[in-house]
């Protein structure tokens, strides 16, 4: 319909026609209150950005001297982290002497990409970046980041008859 007859038909309900498709042949409009449909899509705009997980990157720092359960501890911090759908930036840092040393923290790294090899996969291989090697991990194709469950409730304590 031309233009001047669907602007007399959109103010005669009272509402606004809405141009959608300019760049159609004809172009294409629609009758509606804009007014509520801008309301609707800041609506839905405000939603989304609710139920989207910002991913961020979280740094776990190694002594090439780790001890074995330190290691192991960090090691799990890591798998939780990947979970819960964040990066993880792994650091090892030399001081002094240990420069002289980069291969240790190389097999550390390496170590920890093959333990964690189930959940994550290296975005970057180990790399020296003066005196910190790193890797970035991020969690594996087609595996979904879980969300974080609170943890099960323990059961109650049986009283002991004396």
């Amino acid at each position: 319909m031309p233009p001047p007859q669907a602007l007399a038909l959109a103010k005669g309900k009272g509402l606004d026609l809405v141009e959608i498709s300019p760049t159609a042949v004809p172009p294409v409009c629609r009758i509606m209150d804009y007014g509520k449909y801008q309301y609707q899509e800041q609506k839905r705009a405000r939603e989304a950005k609710r139920n989207q997980h910002v991913v961020e990157v979280k740094e776990i720092k190694f002594r090439p001297k780790v001890d074995e359960h330190d290691y192991a501890f960090k090691k799990n911090h890591i798998a939780r982290f990947i979970e819960e759908g964040d990066k993880v930036k792994a650091t090892i840092f030399f001081r002094g002497r240990e420069m002289a040393h980069p291969e240790i923290g190389h097999r550390i790294l390496m170590r920890l990409i093959e333990d964690l090899s189930d959940v994550a996969m290296p975005e970057t291989q180990p790399r020296m970046e003066g005196n910190q090697m790193h890797t970035i991990l991020t969690a594996k194709k087609g595996a979904k980041a879980k969300s974080v469950a609170a943890p099960a409730p323990r059961p109650a304590e049986v009283e002991s008859k004396s």
